[in-house]
């Protein structure tokens, strides 16, 4: 049921736009989509020569968000 999928996995880019990439039933499911989505950016950004970091040493913020919505409720 979607009313159970309550975490959201939310790709936000450079310029802060946001866009919704899955709903999960857990945490716990959503956080391990978000590992092998950025495991797979980051390898795809070595592959095409880009730098993982910002020029200082410090890697990049994770593009990957996920948030708590509040279940649907049924209708009548």
């Amino acid at each position: 049921m979607t009313s159970d999928l309550v975490w959201v996995l939310i790709r936000q880019d450079d310029a802060a736009n946001r866009y919704r990439v899955g709903r999960y039933a857990t945490r716990a499911e959503a956080e391990r989509i978000a590992d092998q989505l950025d495991s797979r950016d980051r390898d795809r950004g070595r592959q095409n020569g880009q730098e993982q970091s910002q020029g200082n040493g410090i890697p990049q913020p994770r593009r990957y968000v996920i948030e708590r919505i509040a279940p649907r409720l049924a209708q009548a």
